[in-house]
């Protein structure tokens, strides 16, 4: 009978490779389940974002009109003292060394600054901008809100008196000595409250239907003096009445008027801005090209007493 029995060695050298086999394949097994529960890593690219997020308002990230410069829309003629001798890149003027200021917050030299002419009513108009922000007076309301962006107020417009030079007030420098004046404002304005809740005149107020009729009330000495916003008051004794002048300006009233850089709606360079803007209050540098521009001898403010 022919046996079937393989021999001995045969037997344990199957037995070996078998053996072999089956640790070979659990450790293969214990690998692969080790690197399944393990965390997959991270891409490169979120590693890199983590370390170091984009900076949306370093000079090389603004989103600009044209790269690497600032587009500043004004009008023409540009009155003082908001700038000077009709040219907004020669940074003298109020709001010239705002634009100016705001550049250099924004890490950009003064030659990266490019003006545009706007004219006053076109600027907050809804519809694309072919600048950046526009700075020219322009208050902020809501209703131009819905059709544009503004910056956090730079200015809070503060109320003057105008008046000619021979005017019984043409000297005082306090409110108290505007109290026997006679005053006029147009009706409807902050400036007519202005008169009745903080001047508080003995006189009765003379209120007029608009402007005009005030500046001609004054001009015919039918009343001693106009309250106007600031602004109007540069523009009237610059450029409409002849020997007339700033008498003074009151100090600005919380929650006032405010005037904002002007932005195409959604711009996202408005946090930007605001954040220079914030800067340039708390380091009192705003208050300063305010003094210098709106104040000193041209517009000094009244004092109480």
């Amino acid at each position: 009978m022919t046996s079937t029995t393989l021999p001995r060695r045969a037997a344990v050298g199957i037995a070996a490779a078998s053996a072999a086999l089956l640790l070979a394949s659990c450790a293969q097994e214990s690998t692969s389940a080790a690197a399944s529960s393990a965390p997959a890593a991270a891409p490169a690219s979120a590693v890199a974002s983590e370390a170091a997020p984009v900076d949306e308002c370093a000079p090389e990230n603004l989103t600009t009109v044209d790269a690497g410069k600032l587009t500043v829309g004004t009008d023409t003629p540009a009155y003082p003292p908001y700038f000077v001798d009709d040219d907004p890149s020669n940074g003298k003027g109020f709001e010239s060394a705002i634009a100016y200021a705001v550049a250099a917050g924004l890490g950009l030299d003064a030659t990266d600054v490019v003006w545009q002419v706007v004219p006053f009513n076109s600027s907050y108009a809804p519809g694309k901008k072919k600048f950046d922000f526009d700075i020219n007076q322009i208050s902020i309301t809501p209703k131009r809100e819905k059709v544009v962006d503004f910056s956090d107020g730079y200015y809070t417009v503060n109320q003057a008196v105008v008046a000619l030079k021979g005017s019984p007030i043409a000297k005082a420098t306090t409110v108290k000595e505007l109290k026997g004046a006679r005053l006029g404002a147009q009706v409807g304005t902050t400036s007519l409250d202005f008169i009745t809740e903080v001047v508080k005149p003995t006189s009765d107020v003379q209120v007029f239907n608009d402007t005009n009729d005030a500046k001609s009330a004054m001009q015919n000495k039918q009343i001693d003096g106009l309250v106007v916003d600031l602004p109007t008051a540069y523009y009237v004794t610059a450029a409409e009445i002849e020997d007339s002048l700033i008498v003074g300006q009151f100090e600005a009233q919380e929650g006032g008027e405010e005037f904002g850089l002007l932005f195409q709606k959604g711009n996202p360079l408005v946090g930007c801005v605001n954040k220079v803007l914030a800067q340039l209050k708390s380091s009192g540098e705003l208050k300063a090209i305010q003094d210098e521009w709106l104040a000193g001898t041209t517009a000094p403010y009244f004092t109480e007493k």
